[in-house]
């Protein structure tokens, strides 16, 4: 078994973590942790972690200043509860950059919005088949 754990480094890891656990009905494994955080699924799989800027020495990390945040990025999830992960979007009154619509690539429903640190987040419902 293969998995990916995608860092993105954020300005505040609390509020990062609270956004990603909304959109996504996740879970965190670091509660009130300032530096680093684990987005996971129900099943202790991770889809996220967020890490403060500049913490812990990681070039990549060390400064938002180094560039722009999320040039080159979009974090897509595939999720299986489509229709409900649109609603919590709209709660949280996420910057939408895209509405529901059929991607072009999966010939799915997604649809895009933005995180508190201005990364594109796109939601792509799951192929039944």
């Amino acid at each position: 078994m293969k998995r990916t754990w995608p860092i993105i480094a954020v300005a505040n890891v609390a509020k990062s973590s609270a956004w990603y656990m909304k959109l996504l009905n996740g879970k965190n494994n670091h509660p009130g942790a300032t530096v680093f955080d684990q987005i996971m699924d129900g099943d202790g799989t991770v889809l996220v972690c967020v890490h403060h800027w500049g913490d812990h020495g990681h070039p990549s990390l060390s400064n938002p200043e180094h560039g722009n945040v999320g040039k080159g990025l979009l974090l897509w999830f595939v999720v299986d509860d489509f229709d409900s992960a649109w609603e919590r979007a709209k709660t949280m009154k996420a910057e939408v950059e895209e509405t529901p619509h059929t991607d072009n690539g999966t010939l799915m429903r997604a649809f895009v919005v933005r995180d508190p640190d201005g990364y594109y987040v796109a939601v792509n419902e799951i192929r039944n088949e």
